[in-house]
């Protein structure tokens, strides 16, 4: 059985008791104070960060101050135009075939050659044709003869005949072999003159002045114009004054007239255009891919011989122009400064049919102007009527000074 404590002992027992105590009660406080540091940390380190990004969005969404951008009311050429594609090729083309078949024995003209007309380009073997021109020339002399005795015993029979030697039937039966004879005459002589003219056929001529611009045949080949004619040459009529088959669509085809101005480029020469002028536009149309084309032959002059045939031309038809006038760009009929939209889509303060409205920046100030316009060739356009005077700034856009466009705002930690 334990015994009391009394005395000192208590005391002393008391004492560490009350201490532990004293202890406890502070360890709590101190825990509570951390917890405390630890919540205000976070939530201070919220706050910071929720700063940080209110700022950079702020700094991101501001806008640079507003710029007008303007361009002069000038004066010079509004040129309406139609734009196609097409080739160039000679006037005329002629294609030299053959009429007859044979061996090619002999080419006199190559590419390039300049030939006169009926100048000899290259020659069939003749010998099978001379063959067949002796032969019915030797028909013909032999029927020649028998019509020429067949003539002798006719006036012996006429003259028989009128002294009643003989009875009148055989002189009418000569007659009648003298006509067969002759007919039989003339048809050898057909023959010899298609002999002659199959004999002539052997020699390829030129049919026209002009330049050999295809040679398809070399020597010894056959060529046989039995079922179709065979091609052996092309001879173009003049090189010095050629044209352009241009296929132009139906929307632009109502504003081409005969006679109009035209220019074109080639890739061979991209920096130069060629001036021409519209020669035919031809009723025939051409449809691809349900779009229709009609073909506008487009005549210039090439003395320079710098233009060859087949070349692609981008071709550029006048079909209207003024010289000489006031001119906006079309930018500035199109545009409206922002915050103007609204009080210019009233019908009170619409500008009336048949005409526009431009803004003009005017002591650092948009200012509207209705104005009339005329012609317009899509980059600029012919003012008829309105307050603009040479020089005034037309508005034809607006942008930010400094960056195009606002980014995303970033940081790094």
């Amino acid at each position: 059985m334990d015994k009391p404590v009394v005395g000192k002992d208590a005391n002393i027992i008391g004492s560490l008791r009350a201490e532990s105590s004293a202890y406890a009660s502070t360890g709590e406080q101190q825990r509570r104070r951390l917890a405390q540091l630890r919540r205000w940390g976070g939530a201070s380190v919220v706050i910071v960060i929720v700063a940080v990004l209110g700022y950079g969005y702020w700094l991101s969404q501001r806008g640079p101050a507003m710029r007008y951008v303007t361009a002069p009311v000038t004066r010079g050429a509004v040129i309406r135009s139609a734009s196609a594609s097409g080739t160039v090729n000679p006037f005329l083309t002629i294609i030299v075939g053959a009429y007859v078949s044979g061996v090619i024995q002999n080419i006199y003209c190559d590419f390039n050659t300049v030939v006169k007309k009926g100048q000899l380009c290259a020659q069939i073997d003749p010998r099978p044709y001379k063959a067949a021109l002796m032969q019915a020339e030797g028909q013909l002399a032999r029927d020649q003869a028998q019509l020429e005795g067949a003539r002798i015993d006719l006036e012996r029979y006429r003259t028989l005949t009128k002294q009643n030697s003989i009875a009148r039937q055989t002189f009418e039966d000569q007659t009648a072999v003298v006509h067969q004879f002759e007919g039989t005459v003339k048809l050898d002589q057909g023959v010899v003159e298609t002999a002659r003219v199959n004999l002539d056929y052997t020699n390829i001529i030129s049919p026209v002045n002009g330049t050999v611009v295809s040679r398809n045949v070399t020597i010894g080949q056959t060529v046989a114009a039995s079922f179709q004619t065979p091609t052996l040459f092309l001879i173009a009529t003049d090189l010095t004054a050629m044209e352009v088959d241009t296929n132009v669509t139906e929307s632009d085809i109502g504003g081409i007239k005969d006679g109009e101005n035209a220019s074109f480029t080639v890739e061979s020469f991209p920096e130069r255009s060629f001036d021409a002028k519209v020669l035919q536009i031809r009723q025939a149309p051409q449809t691809v891919q349900n779009v229709v084309t009609y073909d506008v032959v487009i005549g210039f002059d090439n003395k320079e011989l710098l233009l060859k045939p087949g070349m692609t031309a981008t071709v550029r038809i006048i079909t209207a122009r003024r010289d000489d006038v006031l001119r906006v760009p079309d930018q500035a009929v199109r545009f409206t400064p922002s915050g103007m939209a609204s009080t210019t889509s009233s019908s009170a303060q619409a500008p009336e049919s048949g005409k526009s409205q431009v803004w003009v920046l005017r002591d650092g100030h948009p200012e509207r102007v209705i104005v009339k316009l005329g012609l317009d060739d899509e980059t600029n356009a012919e003012v008829l009527e309105g307050d603009l005077k040479l020089g005034d700034k037309v508005m034809i856009g607006e942008q930010r000074s400094g960056q195009s466009a606002p980014g995303p705002f970033r940081f790094g930690l």
